[in-house]
């Protein structure tokens, strides 16, 4: 097991951060100054929340300690067999990796959506102090 924590951010979780989520600010700010914390947005997710909110993809993408994830072969594969390409990309990038062998975290303001999804996963709901479960 690693010390590194690796979070994905999920389309809920980047639209929060857009609206001023503290939760989501937080984790923003610890994968851009703490040594060990990996921040995640993965495209389909990415595009999926600029539509949510306009403006959003472009703030992420510029921040320094967020890592764009390109919808790549393997990518593309896992969202194909999904009904929506946010959350399919999500839990791919989630899945383990070399660089990551223990996976991702998915971080997101709609925690049900995760249920029955073999996903660990972060609550960004106002009041739940960041609480992490396995979906």
């Amino acid at each position: 097991m690693s010390d590194a924590v690796h979070i994905v951010l999920d389309d809920t979780a980047m639209t929060a951060a857009g609206q001023g989520n503290v939760l989501a600010s937080r984790l923003i700010h610890r994968a851009h100054a703490e040594a060990g914390w990996f921040l995640y947005a993965p495209a389909c997710a990415l595009v999926e929340a600029d539509r949510a909110r306009p403006g959003t993809a472009e703030h992420l993408a510029s921040l320094p300690g967020i890592t764009v994830l390109d919808l790549d072969l393997a990518a593309a594969l896992a969202v194909a067999r999904q009904a929506t390409w946010a959350a399919a990309h999500s839990q791919h990038a989630a899945q383990p990796t070399p660089d990551r062998p223990d996976g991702a975290i998915i971080a997101t303001a709609e925690p049900n959506r995760w249920t029955g999804v073999p996903v660990r996963v972060l609550d960004l709901t106002p009041g739940t102090n960041g609480t992490a479960s396995d979906a």
